[in-house]
């Protein structure tokens, strides 16, 4: 049996696969005579060994369970995300579905917020079929539709959302990203929301995919950093795909000039001042996809991350509210360890081993696996994509949403991707499928084994799957997961996980700062975490801060590090309960 294996070959299987445009295979490129077809395939299954492990990634029986059940049929969400593909095969319409988690009118349930699209190429919401819609959590996984008498309908081809207390009030607002247009929902404490959009400011002109709140000067007042893609317009008519066979597909970003993204100052007074340039953030374009927020280098100023789509990707490192510097590169997060850009999407920023330090998980398409960057300290990271597992389990599958949170509260924080390819043809043209079921990687420790195929019996129902987010919607102490999917309806996962684990629920109240508390710093033993709405691609949950505790039944020490810097110090603390913790409380307070 003979065949040829290219040089290029030889490096993409060394180094890893990527996927360099999406409406071809460049992964391969194999010369084969018709006799060599089972060595190249037995070759390339020893290659593939390799980047396996010895459990290759999968389940134990050692594993805990972790259960997962799709309630949807039986909440009351009727949503479906209206993505309107036409013939033209105009790119937005791979991107949507962004969502939000909060709790809106302040009775304790997480509420549910789901952006849409719009006609295509109008970009007009012509029917209610298009319009963004808001779910009224009414407890036990029931929820009920106050879109109309909240007045959160929006306009526009909505792309993302972001949930936050801009404005101090004790209220949560709401952000919406969209294409070529922003908007600003003020929420009034009665139900509703007001569209403070041109007040504020905000509404932008660009292509924005998602948003993310944070205190970047310190002065008590939330900032918003707006995720801005690629140059698009209507009437691009730009044909890629095989004219030969008649099939269109979304053309690779590559075709399109980047954008810089966005930083707006809050002013105080409902309006915002846009600090892009004075800030450096303009200095840089990319085409940004999602954003996620940390103080990585433990200097009390919360730093930025933002995945870019085949460029690298951007961490933005806050020099004491004044500027921020990019340091991806040097810092060892603009790619992974083989040194090419990939289509980088969904985006985590938190602590997966319990050092102490925010670490960064990304998601990506089939072939370039979904990069995890260690944080070793000293602003420097390191690609522990292979060690941790990660890479061989991830290689075949193509991410969007992702959550680092603790499904079995065992004191690990698991990994959750809403897995879909980005290209709906992409069957024509390589092995991969378009539609893909969800993964659950379980955290061991600090490797992580797939659990997918153990989480339910509806839980490998492959979908077009985009945004997702992860928050405890029953009040039961387990984490539950939300998803979208294009044309399609939700999936809401209600966690069912069993077990004697135990858990706390902290809320913060900011007094001397942003009432949110976001930046703020949680210490419970090992385990560290930071107040932030920021989640996955394109989304937000505004819930508190979870802890999984194993069979811990009182926390002996639990450490807050508000955003100004004071240290509060609670002891003794009672597990399986929502706390709530005001900045006032000074009680044992540093």
């Amino acid at each position: 049996m003979e065949w040829r294996m290219t040089d290029h070959l030889k490096e993409q299987m060394r180094t890893g696969c990527r996927v360099r445009q999406r409406h071809r295979c460049a992964r391969y490129s194999v010369a084969l005579t018709a006799s060599g077809f089972i060595a190249a395939t037995a070759l390339v299954s020893a290659l593939m060994h390799e980047y396996s492990y010895p459990s290759g990634g999968a389940a134990r029986s050692s594993d805990p369970p972790i259960l997962l059940r799709d309630v949807a049929g039986t909440s009351g969400i009727t949503f479906r995300l209206e993505h309107n593909p036409t013939p033209e095969k105009h790119l937005i319409e791979t991107m949507p579905g962004g969502l939000a988690a909060f709790d809106y009118d302040g009775d304790g349930l997480t509420d549910l917020y789901f952006t849409n699209g719009a006609s295509v190429p109008a970009l007009v919401k012509t029917s209610p079929s298009h319009w963004n819609r808001l779910y009224r959590n009414e407890g036990g996984m029931k929820f009920t539709d106050v879109t109309e008498q909240a007045a959160v309908a929006g306009a526009g081809y909505s792309m993302g959302a972001a949930a936050a207390d801009y404005d101090n009030d004790g209220d949560v607002d709401l952000f919406v990203a969209g294409v070529g247009r922003n908007a600003l929902y003020r929420n009034t404490g009665r139900g509703t929301f007001e569209d403070v959009t041109e007040r504020a400011g905000v509404g932008g002109r660009s292509w924005s995919v998602a948003g993310g709140w944070f205190d970047f000067d310190r002065d008590g007042l939330l900032d918003l950093f707006v995720v801005n893609y690629l140059k698009w317009s209507a009437g691009d008519r730009r044909y890629c795909g095989d004219r030969s066979r008649g099939i269109r597909v979304y053309c690779h970003p590559q075709y399109y000039d980047g954008l810089p993204n966005a930083l707006y100052r809050n002013r105080g007074d409902g309006s915002f001042e846009d600090v892009s340039v004075k800030t450096g953030v303009a200095e840089h374009s990319g085409k940004g996809m999602g954003v996620a927020l940390a103080d990585y280098d433990g200097d009390g100023w919360m730093d930025v991350f933002v995945t870019n789509d085949t460029v690298p990707n951007f961490l933005f490192r806050n020099v004491a509210g004044r500027r921020f510097e990019e340091t991806a590169l040097p810092a060892g997060v603009a790619v992974p360890i083989h040194g090419r850009a990939i289509s980088s999407m969904g985006a985590e920023f938190r602590d997966y081993d319990n050092d102490g330090r925010p670490d960064i998980h990304v998601t990506a398409l089939a072939g370039e696996t979904f990069p995890l960057f260690h944080n070793d300290g000293g602003g420097l990271f390191s690609d522990v994509t292979e060690r941790t597992r990660l890479a061989a389990t991830t290689l075949r599958r193509s991410g969007w949403g992702n959550a680092l949170v603790d499904l079995d509260n065992d004191g690990w924080k698991d990994l959750f991707t809403a897995n879909s390819h980005v290209n709906d043809r992409i069957e024509a043209f390589e092995g991969h499928k378009y539609r893909e079921p969800n993964s659950v990687l379980h955290n061991a420790g600090g490797t992580f084994r797939d659990v997918s195929d153990r989480i339910g019996p509806d839980f490998l129902v492959p979908r077009a799957h985009r945004g997702a987010v992860a928050a405890d919607l029953n009040g039961d102490g387990r984490i539950d997961v939300v998803t979208s999917s294009l044309g399609d309806r939700p999936e809401i996962w209600e966690n069912q996980s069993p077990g004697a684990n135990r858990w706390i629920l902290i809320k913060l109240t900011g007094t001397q700062g942003n009432r949110d508390a976001i930046g703020a710093r949680i210490r419970i033993g090992t385990q560290t975490a930071t107040m932030t709405t920021a989640a996955g691609y394109a989304s937000s949950v505004h819930g508190g801060i979870h802890f999984g505790l194993g069979r811990t039944k009182t926390i002996d020490r639990l450490e807050i590090v508000w955003p100004s810097g004071l240290v509060q110090v609670l002891e003794n603390v009672a597990t399986n309960q929502v706390l709530q913790v005001s900045m006032s409380d000074h009680r044992q307070t540093r």
